[in-house]
């Protein structure tokens, strides 16, 4: 059921209903199923305003968009279609970061002509189009989503203003790609721009270590954690928070009660390291298209 490159004519392989798209929805759903993952919410608690059924809803209701990321469909549209279904599904944002890692790997991995690797991710990346940028702008129409202020000189571009800064994302030319190469502050457009490193990485992890995906997930994520300030609770909370939240993940690993206490902790400060869920969400879609079961 790994989805590198095959192409699958319906009606004839009794695997055609089961590749790229639905290892997305499985992944989405992993990631909030694992636990612990300090801070998020996870299969063990919510936060006051999201819930487990929330991330449940939005999985599901990303589906149409993974399915049109899988069909060749345009990465912008696609992602757009995800986000307002998972939007009408959860009623709220939940995935909007990790639908922005996840649609471009499925539309590398349902490629006839490319692998499911940094290369074939970067090709798709560098592929997109002015149209792709406008319906990523259009997709900020759909839920809230936390982001940092523009760089200087770019207010006319910030995403918050969603679909009024199409006319000037048309008169300029740019493309997605070129839209998320000017985010550096940002680890989701980071991954967009270096073919998906550390993506492939930590999913390179998951395939390696052993047991059911959700405890993979959830290792994962201490250590993607430990590894590299998380760059929405930098972004939420600030530059020394973000540090705080490395370090002691850093710590924490491998001392159970050390990790419960971190959650704890997170929890009541309402710090949530979602950049970090969002990268290992990918992760976890890579290391299901690499064979890694449930």
């Amino acid at each position: 059921m790994s989805g590198g490159g095959r192409v699958v004519t319906p009606g004839t392989d009794p695997d055609a209903e089961w590749g790229p798209a639905e290892h997305a929805q499985v992944a989405l759903l992993a990631d909030v199923a694992a636990a612990p993952k300090p801070g998020n919410v996870d299969r063990d608690h919510d936060h006051s305003s999201l819930r487990l059924g929330h991330f449940l809803a939005g999985g599901v209701g990303a589906g149409a968009g993974l399915r049109d990321a899988a069909a060749a469909d345009p990465v912008g549209g696609a992602f757009e279609r995800a986000v307002a279904g998972m939007a009408r599904g959860a009623g709220t944002n939940t995935q909007f970061g990790s639908l922005l890692l996840v649609v471009p790997l499925v539309r590398t991995a349902a490629a006839a002509d490319r692998a499911l690797s940094p290369d074939g991710a970067a090709a798709i990346a560098e592929s997109t189009t002015v149209a792709d940028a406008a319906a990523f702008y259009r997709a900020f129409e759909h839920v809230d989503v936390a982001v940092a202020e523009p760089p200087a000189g770019m207010g006319e571009l910030d995403v918050r203003r969603g679909a009024a800064a199409i006319p000037r994302l048309k008169a300029r030319g740019l493309t997605l790609y070129d839209v998320l190469s000017g985010s550096a502050a940002d680890s989701n457009a980071t991954e967009w721009t270096t073919g998906f490193r550390r993506t492939f990485e930590t999913a390179a992890g998951i395939v390696d270590d052993d047991g059911p995906l959700t405890d993979r997930v959830a290792r994962a994520f201490l250590d993607r954690l430990a590894a590299e300030a998380d760059t929405h609770v930098r972004t939420t909370h600030g530059a020394d928070v973000a540090t705080e939240v490395r370090e002691r993940a850093a710590a924490a690993r491998g001392d159970p009660d050390a990790v419960a206490a971190l959650d704890s902790d997170l929890l009541d400060r309402g710090i949530n390291p979602g950049a970090t869920a969002d990268l290992v969400t990918a992760a976890a879609f890579v290391a299901l298209e690499r064979g890694v079961s449930v």
